[in-house]
């Protein structure tokens, strides 16, 4: 069973109103919380479509959609390669797509993933273990000065500089293997301070591997050109993103796509009650976007 607990949920499916009979796209499955409530809302007349690169959370879905006998096809793709995906089970166009971006807490939790900043498992950080290399492996090869200009692109870290620095001192005596011994190294690279940091002073190191290994800047913006496409006529594509990169991204690719309209001028955010029940969603930001009739040329 998923520990997941999905963010944003009542908003987004409010802004998104899936009808039964319709057809829906969940374009990140993780636990299945999204898959669900989708599944719930199109009923046995309608579809749900949902993918995710990694296999461990398709797997997991597998036994709870056969015992459910839910109207959901499950696929281990990336979510970029969505047209194709729905194209194989002779689908052209969907009335709506999620995607929600965040680490789930299975990941998390599974400690031979690395996610986790206490983990013993080996430092991976991949959604696909079976693709790309893993995070200690890009410690061992970069540069001192590559890695921290991708701890400062991709983690937005002002420390970037001295954490690298500290990386390359420790593996020269002594290889970095496991996630809680990057999270030390972190720690002790940081200046003192006397406030009480908001997140986990690793928090943007981890964050700009993660991204680094599984390339998930680079196929968010290939995603977000070519989902639309995917959408019918009315059809609503809803973003959740958990930092400012993702956010920028989404923002900037819903306001100048042609065939949409923007439904959030602003992102929506958690509500003090859902981000006292779940801190996780403290950061979550919520963007939607409606795709247009397409104009037609009269002479």
């Amino acid at each position: 069973m998923s520990l997941h607990v999905p963010v944003l949920v009542e908003e987004t499916l409010r802004m998104l109103h899936p009808q039964p009979g319709q057809v829906w796209v969940d374009a990140t499955l993780g636990g299945g919380g999204y898959t669900r409530r989708l599944a719930e809302s199109v009923g046995p007349k309608g579809q749900v479509v949902a993918v995710d690169r990694d296999p461990q959370a398709v797997h997991a879905a597998e036994r709870w959609v056969a015992e459910g006998r839910l109207p959901i096809r499950l696929a281990v793709a990336n979510f970029a390669d969505l047209p194709e995906i729905l194209g194989q089970v002779v689908m052209d166009q969907v009335d709506g797509i999620v995607m929600d971006l965040g680490l789930s807490t299975d990941q998390l939790a599974d400690n031979d993933r690395g996610f986790s900043f206490r983990a013993e498992g080996p430092l991976d950080l991949r959604f696909d273990p079976t693709a790309g290399e893993p995070a200690f492996r890009l410690l061992d090869r970069l540069g001192e000065r590559h890695l921290a200009d991708l701890i400062f692109r991709f983690g937005e870290e002002r420390y970037s500089r001295r954490i690298a620095k500290r990386i390359v001192e420790t593996r020269q005596s002594k290889p970095i293997r496991r996630a809680s011994e990057l999270a030390d190294i972190v720690q002790r690279a940081l200046p003192a301070t006397t406030s009480r940091p908001r997140i986990h002073p690793a928090t943007r190191t981890f964050q700009a591997l993660r991204i680094a290994v599984n390339d998930e800047l680079k196929w968010l913006e290939i995603a977000l050109r070519r989902l639309p496409g995917c959408l019918g006529q009315g059809g609503k594509i809803a973003v959740i993103s958990f930092h400012s990169l993702e956010d920028r991204l989404v923002k900037h690719a819903f306001r100048e796509d042609m065939r949409l309209e923007v439904m959030t001028r602003k992102p929506i955010r958690s509500s003090p009650s859902e981000t006292a029940e779940n801190p996780r969603s403290r950061s979550a930001r919520l963007r939607v976007a409606r795709r247009q009739a397409e104009e037609v040329n009269t002479i």
